[in-house]
């Protein structure tokens, strides 16, 4: 009854005053409540008021009817924002994953080793005050709007604008209506527990869903004539649907809006309500869905909104073009709120050097490598044209309070076998940019890894390391014994061994070309190794030693590493470099002579039909001088473990089948995704291993080992769970290989 009254009003007028010179001009405001992932709706709604012809004058949002709205206030049409976000991975959106090839060296080895990092300053483990600290949303939205960033009043934009924030200090809502708009808007779409609280100025902002989600008096008071209110908000959910913690949550903050909705409802003349009953405020994932919904609610209300456009002077809206990836030129930047990270380093982590032409998509990947070090709760930025039209970028950064960190990891391979690992990391001990990390390694093997490193970005970086490694495996006797083994050894087939490296670091590196590492430095290494399988030592204990010894070594490497994923990579190239000049011996190897051994690894992958992946990759090594010393050639074989030395894997082969001081190996993966984050692979390698085979040309004569297999994997939080079954045509037999969690 009510619509029916409401129509033949607005049509009685709209004959009144057709009859006059003047035609009215009636104002028209849009509310747009929040919802999460059912505000996808607001855009389906306006696909349908455009069509309607009706022109909107005020717009007033919350959450995601903050950042739908402020995207048509800033000009962009309902189409093309069914466009932008049909076409958004919301989980890497919202959970803030940032691409691999947008971190640095450091950071990728930092992310690709732990499954959990909690905050432990002062010995007492602390959780994060949200699961995402919304940095992915801050430059979407940063670069959405860049075609406005200069204007301070949002009554400035295209449409009038302002969104609804909560402060969490005082519990009141704030309009946001000044300032810089991507901040803004991402404040009033903080969803507790889901986002980081957003500091503007001196307060700290949440959902202003909390507090005012339809805040339909606010835009009345703009001077709005006739109110059009969108509303997505939850209804309350019987016991049997409160299956979740972030139910319960959602149910509880629902009480307060869903009780004032009763007078704000009366309060809008037109009030679309679409049925969205069966999703969530996380249903990003049925973005399609979500927007249709919005279209056939709306259609419902058609004739009174081309009613309402009757009463309004029409005239075209001033479209926008949608940002794409295409370079703009940086004249310099601005930093603001560093105490304790020097521009430097801020300059380094963003691979930025000024003046530079760069897109927008190298620019995101520097703000997100800055978010990953955790240094920084809040990364704010904003584009300024100055008078020359050249723009400046100033960061205006809020430092984490956190310096000190629990890291947890697990992993199970076939040669260190069970592992547990346990880091704390301890930021800015001895200067501003150090970081001091140890990892203790629990298992059936004990291993440590220190690390001190001290980044200066562009510069040059210091770094020490200093690790521990051990393990215990069955071998060949070829492995121990070059040469003709002594008597009673024969008959036997295999010795256990037990293995143990000391290695010792002091580097410098630096990054070039924004995706280069290069690096030099100086090491010591112990190595030890032995068996209590034969012989019996100087303490008629069952044992023989067959290493034990110091080396000392200068290196130098570098790294190329655009993979987009380190385990199942879909596209990017790899390369490594190493090489190692000994030129000292402990007293134990007494023939020793000085020698080098260089070693290089290339990886190119590539996805054709979305899903199937190409990998391929070769590598080699070899050993110049010293042949009197074996200990550290290279030895093939295995599958999952963390490389160290020049211990490589090899499908269809036991760790450390093969040995030689000089190899050639190729490997090729065809990946398969059967759905998200589930691959099933096919590998196959071959390989010569040998000594001096440039010199004897066995490199090329022949390939004498080749290994292949098929495995199933998953990415989880803490890391890959394989199992791959290999078999190698020489040896007639297969290999079954487990690996658990990240490497370490």
């Amino acid at each position: 009854m009510k619509r029916k009254v409401l129509i033949l009003l607005i049509l009685f007028s709209g004959l009144v005053f057709s009859q006059e010179t003047e035609k009215e001009d009636i104002k028209v405001g849009l509310v747009l409540s929040g919802g999460g992932a059912k505000g996808l709706a607001h855009i389906g709604v306006l696909k349908v008021i455009e069509d309607a012809g009706v022109r909107i004058d005020y717009i007033g949002g919350t959450s995601m009817g903050a950042i739908i709205g402020a995207l048509y206030a800033s000009g962009y049409t309902a189409r093309q924002l069914d466009s932008i976000f049909n076409n958004l991975d919301f989980n890497s959106l919202i959970t803030d994953e940032i691409p691999r090839n947008a971190k640095t060296f450091y950071e990728k080895d930092d992310a690709e080793k732990y499954a959990l990092s909690l905050s432990f300053d002062k010995f007492k483990i602390q959780f994060p005050s949200g699961l995402s600290k919304g940095q992915n949303v801050y430059n979407l939205i940063s670069k959405l709007t860049s075609h406005v960033n200069n204007i301070d009043d949002f009554n400035d934009l295209p449409i009038p604008f302002f969104c609804v924030a909560t402060n969490i200090e005082t519990g009141k809502e704030k309009i946001l209506n000044k300032g810089y708009l991507p901040r803004a808007i991402t404040a009033s779409g903080a969803i507790p527990y889901l986002f980081s609280p957003v500091k503007i100025n001196d307060s700290i902002y949440v959902d202003g869903g909390v507090v005012n989600n339809y805040p339909v008096d606010e835009v009345r008071a703009m001077g709005a004539d006739i109110i059009i209110g969108v509303d997505v908000q939850d209804t309350l959910k019987m016991r049997e649907n409160l299956k979740t913690v972030f139910d319960i949550l959602v149910q509880i903050n629902s009480y307060k809006s869903i009780e004032n909705m009763t007078g704000k409802r009366k309060k809008t003349d037109i009030y679309i309500q679409p049925n969205i009953e069966n999703f969530s405020v996380v249903s990003f994932a049925e973005a399609l869905k979500i927007i249709e919904s919005g279209t056939e609610k709306a259609l419902l209300f058609k004739n009174e909104l081309k009613a309402v456009a009757a009463r309004q002077k029409q005239s075209p809206r001033k479209q926008v073009k949608i940002v794409t990836s295409n370079s703009f030129y940086i004249k310099s930047v601005e930093i603001e709120g560093n105490k304790y990270y020097t521009r430097a380093y801020v300059l380094g982590k963003l691979k930025l050097k000024t003046p530079a032409k760069i897109s927008y998509a190298k620019f995101n990947e520097g703000v997100n490598n800055l978010s990953a070090t955790g240094n920084f709760q809040d990364i704010n930025y904003r584009f300024v044209v100055d008078e020359n039209e050249e723009i400046i970028v100033k960061f205006n950064l809020r430092e984490s309070d956190s310096k000190m960190l629990l890291r947890l990891g697990i992993h199970y391979d076939d040669l260190f076998r069970t592992a547990a690992l346990v880091n704390i990391t301890r930021k800015r001990i001895f200067t501003n940019n150090d970081v001091t990390s140890f990892d203790f390694i629990v298992g059936d093997n004990i291993r440590y890894n220190f690390n001190y490193y001290i980044d200066k970005g562009f510069y040059w970086s210091v770094g020490l390391n200093s690790r521990f490694s051990s393990f215990d495996t069955d071998v060949t006797i070829d492995f121990i014994y070059l040469t003709e083994p002594p008597p009673g050894v024969l008959e036997l087939n295999q010795i256990e061994l037990e293995y143990g490296d000391l290695t010792n670091q002091i580097f410098v590196q630096t990054l070039f070309k924004r995706s280069y590492l290069l690096g030099i430095g100086v090491e010591h290494k112990w190595l030890r190794y032995f068996s209590n399988t034969i012989g019996i030592d100087e303490n008629e204990n069952p044992r023989t030693i067959f290493e034990d010894n110091n080396y000392i070594s200068t290196y130098g490497f570098l790294k190329f590493d655009t993979y987009d994923n380190k385990f199942y990579p879909k596209k990017g190239f790899y390369f490594e470099g190493d090489f190692h000049f000994y030129i000292f011996s402990g007293s134990n190897n007494q023939d020793f002579d000085q020698y080098s051994i260089a070693k290089a690894k290339f990886g190119f992958a590539k996805t054709f039909f979305k899903k199937f992946t190409t990998i391929l990759s070769a590598e080699g090594g070899l050993k110049i001088g010293g042949s009197s010393t074996n200990s550290l050639d290279f030895f093939l074989g295995g599958y999952g473990f963390k490389q160290i030395n020049n211990i490589i894997p090899f499908y269809g082969y036991d760790a450390l089948s093969l040995r030689g001081d000089t190899y050639l190996k190729s490997t090729l993966t065809f990946d398969y995704e059967i759905f998200r984050k589930n691959h099933i692979n096919i590998s196959g390698n071959i390989a010569n291993i040998g000594d001096q085979l440039f010199i004897t040309k066995g490199w090329i004569n022949s390939i004498d080992n080749t290994g292949y297999a098929i495995g199933y994997g998953f990415e989880t939080f803490i890391g890959p769970i394989e199992a791959k079954y290999s078999f190698s045509p020489e040896r007639d037999q297969g290999e079954w290989y487990v690996n658990v969690g990240f490497s370490f």
